[in-house]
């Protein structure tokens, strides 16, 4: 049939429109998709600040709000402009309980628009699907069915648990310690009820190998000679010993015989099983262990490979596939694959073995390839990826491995001794996942009890006992596994979330080292409260979440109950802080202590320090005052200027020459002066009247790109001079190699913007007529045409990049103004402003 497409109002999400036939009736459809979560939960603004309120009121007082995730892509709007006058909704979202979390966000958004049904009639359709293949998505249009409210229900509970709890001890915790120490070097010292037990396990590794003591101990080694030039090395018994004198008796009464006796000769066939079906757990073990991919992203692989069709869906749990799976149909897909064709065309022509029964726990299936790929289509980590999703999956429907072992006793004098050897005999599903095959031995010789061989040499082997290493990532998924922290969906989340915030680090074979912050906070809570570290109750609080998804626990019940805990948790915490602080004093110095001087302070005018470890910031170890700055940038003295409120003396804050800069005052941007500003404003969004660094006196005119910002400019950029929006990343470079560029009081007649004056050398004028000055409108003004381009600041900080620089038409801020807008030079009623501060 006939589709057309479009992108939707927000630019992110397409929508198809179709004709075709639903329950039976002629319909127009229309297909378009979300990004991730729509609404987010948050706390209503007051309580949002971390200054006005004790983080105590926010495991009940605090009231949450529904939040769009992304303002940006407006998809609220853009659900109700496409979801207007449809008469049914037929819900896609994935399959899991997040989806069905994000089924009702879409409801909420597009109910109140829609056809009211006629009736009892029904609008509200859920398709369940676990792979994007015209059979399963057929399959499921066939078989449509509803929401699942009470899923949806344990995903908010989740969610309200982990932001209450979470923001109170992480406001708290994070308040106390950057208020007392310089080098912390994390900007945020967060708690998270999943997040910490998953520390908790890499430092109860690091602890077992701080504390482990080696231990010597002694082992017999015997090697017969079978024949002339072969000998076989035999494994004692006893395996070792731990006393030296015990060992050298056992060594001289062995030595006494001169041959080896067989006493007994084994043969066994033994299997080799072949995997489980693949889970999302398991397949993150594998990426970490094998392929050397961090979780979160072997997951956005595997998210990518789903989207395109070439997996199942990879969130699941469950290891055993459905009566009904069409295992040979997927199995044929890989049948012209190069690297398994061969094992592939032998299993269609032979027959499939059934997978092993794994468990079921009622989401998905288990990770299968549905479509054949190539190299060159999936490109690095997505084909790796895919190739062993491929390989596991043909391994689960193979043979399983059988091998022969034999074991042969000796005896030495009185000790006994043996030896054994492996022979495959079948090697099933190991054709194809070789890693896992039986590794060749050399071949035992033929020989029957009583048999009697050579000694080649018996010798005492002094080792020692060895730590354990540290924790790798696949052994981490393994322990979060089994004590229930955190869910196939969350789990990569929080182990990232452990390296982001410097608790711990990555080292080589992708094993997790704590940092001595993670160390020290985790013994800190084993001090203070073991069980905000251990999994135990975690663990409990994640099958209460079940229980509501199965429809089997309040809702409110769970969440009262266990914020109620956590609460008295958390009071115990702040009452019992000292035990930390004092591991805490060990590791790390006080803020006096740390960075270097840099600023004057404005009360005591005597030299502040600056702190260069995240979050940087200046302190006053006289007046003992810490000013927080912006981030991700560098900080310098400027040119030892002062604020006119405070005296504070001036830095200047700068992301990189091409970036861009601008002055503050620390002072003002902790506290700000007047009313209409907020708290990290710097100099270019202050509204003092008179100050030559504030807006009032550099702002020239609305942003081309974005709604509220005004450009402002640079005064220090010459002679590559510039002027910057003070909301988002638009940078507008002109009047290069100008000698001066100042802005003027007066403003254009068309288009409200501030004038610029601007002076130039004669040598280097480029104006015309050999002019040296010039003053006009950087947008209307047709002699500034040529001088003025724009383009997007390069910020060094992901968080912050904009689109890259993309050179515009000159005069975009002509028509932008609307008629009879305040200039924005102006603030609104500076004499209510300054009375506002000196009250």
């Amino acid at each position: 049939g006939n589709m057309s497409s479009r992108k939707g109002l927000n630019g992110a999400c397409s929508v198809h429109e179709y004709t075709g036939s639903f329950v039976g009736q002629s319909a127009r459809f229309k297909m378009t998709s979300v990004c991730g979560h729509v609404m987010t939960l948050d706390f209503i603004g007051k309580y949002n600040s971390w200054d006005k309120v004790d983080p105590a009121e926010l495991f009940s007082k605090a009231p949450t709000e529904k939040k769009e995730a992304n303002p940006k892509l407006t998809m609220v709007k853009f659900l109700q402009v496409e979801g207007r006058g449809c008469d049914c909704i037929v819900l896609w979202l994935d399959c899991d309980k997040e989806g069905e979390n994000i089924c009702f966000e879409v409801l909420d958004a597009v109910l109140p628009v829609m056809n009211k049904p006629r009736g009892t009639e029904r609008t509200i359709y859920r398709a369940k699907f676990s792979s994007i293949t015209d059979t399963d998505i057929c399959n499921a249009m066939n078989h449509l069915g509803e929401p699942n409210r009470n899923e949806a229900l344990s995903v908010d509970a989740r969610q309200e648990l982990d932001l209450r709890i979470g923001c109170a001890f992480t406001r708290f915790q994070t308040k106390y310690f950057q208020g007392k120490y310089g080098n912390l070097d994390s900007s945020l010292i967060s708690f998270g009820p999943c997040q910490t037990p998953t520390l908790g396990f890499c430092v109860e590794r690091h602890d077992k190998i701080q504390s482990f003591k080696p231990e010597t101990y002694w082992v017999l080694q015997a090697k017969v000679n079978p024949e002339k030039e072969s000998s076989l090395t035999l494994d004692w018994d006893r395996v070792r010993v731990f006393d030296r004198e015990v060992a050298q008796m056992f060594l001289n009464i062995t030595k006494m015989a001169k041959e080896a006796k067989v006493e007994s000769v084994s043969k066994k066939e033994k299997v080799k099983q072949r995997p489980l079906a693949l889970n999302t757990v398991e397949m993150l073990r594998v990426a970490s262990a094998a392929l050397g991919m961090g979780p979160q992203h072997a997951m956005q692989i595997a998210e990518r490979l789903y989207t395109q069709g070439y997996i199942s869906y990879p969130r699941t749990e469950t290891t055993h596939y459905p009566e009904n799976f069409d295992l040979k149909g997927c199995l044929r897909q890989q049948a012209n694959n190069p690297y398994w064709a061969e094992t592939v065309k032998v299993l269609l022509s032979e027959g499939i073995n059934r997978p092993r029964k794994g468990h079921d726990a009622g989401d998905h299936p288990p990770i299968t390839p549905m479509r054949a790929a190539t190299e060159a289509e999936l490109g690095g980590d997505g084909w790796r990826l895919y190739e062993y999703i491929t390989r596991h999956f043909i391994a689960t429907v193979s043979a399983d491995c059988k091998y022969l072992q034999t074991t042969i006793s000796f005896s030495i004098g009185p000790e006994r001794f043996t030896c054994v050897g492996k022979v495959v005999t079948s090697p099933g599903f190991t054709e194809i996942m070789p890693w896992h095959s039986i590794p060749l031995e050399e071949s035992l010789p033929h020989c029957e009890k009583g048999d009697l061989f050579p000694i080649g040499e018996i010798k005492l082997l002094e080792k020692q006992t060895s730590p354990p290493d540290y924790l790798t990532e696949a052994e981490l998924i393994t322990l979060m596994e089994k004590h229930g922290i955190g869910t196939d969906a969350s789990i990569p989340v929080h182990i990232n979330n452990i390296c982001q915030r410097n608790y711990v680090t990555v080292e080589s074979g992708r094993r997790l080292k704590p940092t001595n912050l993670g160390i020290v906070l985790v013994h800190g809570y084993y001090k203070i409260d073991a069980e905000l570290v251990l999994p135990t109750i975690r663990s409990a609080v994640e099958k209460q979440l079940n229980l509501i998804a199965l429809g089997k626990a309040n809702y409110h019940q769970v969440l009262e109950h266990t914020l109620d805990i956590f609460k008295r948790k958390f009071h115990y915490f702040v009452d019992s802080i000292a035990g930390m602080d004092e591991l805490m004093e060990v590791s790390f110095s006080p803020l006096a202590a740390t960075g270097k001087p840099l600023s004057r302070c404005g009360k005591c005018h005597r030299f502040m320090k600056y702190i260069q470890a995240k979050p940087s910031r200046l302190h006053c170890s006289h007046c003992d005052d810490t000013y927080s700055l912006p981030q991700n940038g560098t900080i310098k003295l400027y040119k030892e200027l002062r604020c006119p409120l405070d005296d504070f003396e001036l830095v200047l804050w700068s992301s990189g020459s091409r970036g861009k800069s601008y002055p503050l005052c620390p002072y003002c941007y902790n506290h700000p002066p007047f009313r209409d500003m907020k708290k990290g404003m710097g100099c270019n969004e202050c509204t003092h009247p008179t100050c030559q660094h504030s807006l009032s006196m550099l702002g020239i005119g609305q942003c081309v790109e974005c709604e509220n910002g005004v450009l402002v400019l640079d005064s220090t950029s010459g002679p590559k001079w510039k002027m910057a929006c003070n909301k988002c990343n638009v940078i507008v470079h002109f009047f290069e190699n100008a000698h001066k560029v100042r802005v003027s009081p007066e403003t254009c007649d068309l288009c409200e913007a501030a004038l610029v004056d601007v002076d130039f050398n004669k040598a280097k004028s480029p104006l015309p007529g050999d002019e040296t000055q010039h003053s006009g409108c950087v947008f209307c003004d047709p002699v500034f045409q040529d001088l003025v381009e724009l383009k997007h600041a390069a910020m060094r900080h992901p968080m912050h990049r904009g689109g890259q620089g993309k050179r515009q038409g000159r005069g975009r801020g002509k028509g932008r103004r609307p008629g009879g807008r305040l200039n924005p030079k102006k603030p609104k009623d500076k004499m209510a402003a300054l009375a506002a501060y000196f009250v």
